[in-house]
């Protein structure tokens, strides 16, 4: 199966395919994995409670990390959106204020991944090289 090596890359994708198609199906919720191991119900409260504010819930990251995403899907990826309030992000860290680079995109190694990738919508916080090399893809950098 498929391996992406940039794991915040892996969640604009993840965001696209499972909180906007709705193809990547169930969505993940993580205050339903917290009360199915006895945790709690309150992403928020848990994280908070365990010293996890402003960082990946590790249960969330594992999960993501695990996540098997088919060729098939990957290839109908047309568009992805980087933007701090992604559901997503939410669901990995619920304590985040989007102020820092707990979900920065440091490579854009992944993109042979998505054959039909065509724009990029908040590209700006790629940073000037990594919106090169989209553009230098045929990639619009919006």
């Amino acid at each position: 199966m498929t391996q992406f090596k940039d794991f915040n890359f892996k969640l604009v994708v993840v965001e696209q395919l499972m909180y906007v198609d709705e193809k990547l199906t169930p969505p993940f919720r993580l205050a339903d994995l917290l009360r199915e191991r006895g945790l709690g119900g309150d992403p928020w409260e848990y994280a908070h409670r365990h010293g996890l504010d402003h960082k990946v819930v590790p249960e969330a990251r594992a999960f993501f990390e695990s996540l098997e995403i088919g060729d098939e899907l990957l290839a109908g990826v047309e568009e992805l959106c980087m933007d701090g309030g992604n559901e997503v992000y939410q669901e990995c860290a619920p304590v985040w204020d989007g102020e820092d680079d707990l979900f920065d995109i440091s490579s854009l190694e992944d993109l042979t991944l998505l054959p039909n990738l065509r724009r990029v919508l908040g590209s700006e916080f790629l940073g000037p090289e990594l919106q090169e090399e989209l553009r230098g893809r045929g990639i619009a950098a919006d």
